[in-house]
């Protein structure tokens, strides 16, 4: 299943691409793909573990980029 995400406020590729690498790493996810240009994360991974991985995102991003904000796609 796949979930998308929207980064407002995501200013720097080299951050994007922390932040792709950083949750391409977290269990149950078995892809994951961030579009600088579009600030749009798309994440696969299994349905039951989609919902812990969006706090495990928020989290992520919060830490390596804070002035971005994580929104639903």
């Amino acid at each position: 299943m796949k979930k998308a995400f929207r980064l407002e406020g995501l200013c720097c590729p080299n951050c994007a691409a922390r932040i792709e690498k950083a949750v391409q790493a977290l269990p149950g996810v078995s892809a994951a793909s961030l579009n600088f240009m579009t600030a749009k994360l798309t994440i696969e991974g299994e349905p039951e573990d989609l919902t812990g991985i969006a706090e495990s995102v928020a989290a992520i991003v919060r830490r390596i980029e804070p002035d971005a904000v994580v929104k639903k796609a």
